[in-house]
């Protein structure tokens, strides 16, 4: 059975929010688990080094990972995932666009301008079909919740397109969930660079910074982007995280008056 939300195991954790009784998705769950599915491949997809580490002691060893430890199971994900998200160059061969835009430029110096034109058109409009591509699955291995397919899927269109903020907070946020917080920094910094009046950059940047356990730097994040937009509910939340706050309390003046903030 295959299914778009990926292993027949973790499409079984998804129905009942369709509405199917979650008796009967347990029923499925512990059907597979007993015909060999492995929760432990699907913990590692996710990057929940903590939850592999929990079932690694009662897993039977998986023939096709090599190095049967914690880091082996995750490094055989990770490497899975990577090569199912590679792309094949039917929508965008690179030779072609590199090609296109020589032959552009020779127009150019045989003063071709006409020709030049439809074939630095045809580059751009190569690019632009491929970063939509890229995006687009990248936004469906989100919602497969399969963030390290996603981080590299988004980090190749930023390739194509290094000015699209979108792109970084995207990526930013899976960085995040794959425990890449370090990363997931540089990203929304990045975001925050190319778009800096998007207040979602500063929510990158702050979520990045409460992983990383620097609060005044989260706090001074979050409160950039109410500036930016005092009504913001989700950066208002997480401004007044409670562990966030309490580590706080002595840098901001103020946390506990939000309403005061320009």
């Amino acid at each position: 059975m295959v299914s778009e939300l990926g292993t027949p195991l973790a499409a079984t954790l998804h129905p009942t929010k369709e509405g199917l009784e979650e008796s009967i998705s347990l029923k499925c769950v512990k059907l597979l688990v007993e015909c060999g599915a492995m929760p432990i491949e699907i913990a590692a997809g996710r990057g929940r080094r903590k939850h592999v580490e929990m079932l690694f002691p009662f897993t039977s060893p998986i023939q096709t990972v090599s190095k049967w430890t914690v880091d082996g199971i995750i490094a055989h994900i990770k490497s899975k995932s990577l090569k199912h998200s590679k792309h094949k160059v039917g929508q965008y061969d690179k030779s072609t666009k590199v090609k296109q835009k020589f032959d552009g430029d020779k127009d150019v110096g045989r003063k071709n301008h006409s020709a030049a034109s439809k074939l630095y058109s045809e580059v751009e409009q190569y690019g632009k079909n491929t970063k939509d591509k890229l995006k687009s699955d990248g936004d469906k291995s989100v919602g497969r919740k399969d963030y390290l397919a996603a981080s590299k899927l988004y980090g190749e269109a930023i390739d194509l397109d290094p000015t699209d903020a979108i792109l970084y907070s995207n990526r930013s946020f899976c960085l995040l969930q794959t425990g890449e917080a370090t990363k997931a920094l540089s990203d929304a910094n990045s975001c925050i660079k190319v778009r800096p009046e998007w207040v979602k950059g500063y929510y990158r940047k702050g979520a990045a910074l409460m992983s990383l356990k620097e609060y005044k730097e989260a706090c001074d994040a979050f409160l950039a982007g109410l500036k930016l937009d005092p009504a913001n509910a989700e950066m208002e939340r997480m401004f007044r995280e409670r562990e966030a706050v309490e580590a706080m309390k002595e840098d901001c003046v103020g946390a506990k008056n939000l309403g005061s903030i320009d």
